[in-house]
């Protein structure tokens, strides 16, 4: 069964919003963190927002200020609000869980789930 399923992904103009959510399984709701990042094809995988057990949370300087993130185990669940987003906001962005040596970094990560598509145009 799937761990982790994104959704809220779609097509917006820029300074427009979007709440991306991650549904995740019984098995990955309770790992230490959780994550969003995103890629686009060409470049690397980057940490865009990340969300602990206990309400830590690490953000891309990219974003800060514009992403924020909200876990609930309860309804085992991260999402991420996104807010004046840009064209350069645009990737396919995948949820992940895990106990990383690094919050932002997708090294530690184990569970990821299929993405969700955000594009940004002007």
């Amino acid at each position: 069964q799937v761990q982790l399923m994104e959704s809220g992904g779609g097509s917006v103009q820029a300074g427009g919003s979007l709440r991306l959510s991650c549904a995740a399984s019984i098995h990955t709701v309770n790992r230490l963190w959780m994550a969003w990042f995103r890629q686009v094809p060409g470049k690397e995988r980057e940490g865009v927002a990340a969300h602990s057990i206990d309400s830590t949370t690490r953000y891309a300087d990219s974003v800060a200020g514009r992403f924020t993130t909200i876990r609930n185990n309860a309804k085992k669940m991260l999402n991420l609000n996104m807010y004046s987003l840009k064209p350069e906001n645009t990737a396919m962005y995948y949820c992940a869980a895990g106990r990383p040596p690094s919050a932002l970094a997708s090294i530690g990560y184990n569970d990821w789930g299929q993405g969700t598509q955000v594009t940004v145009s002007n």
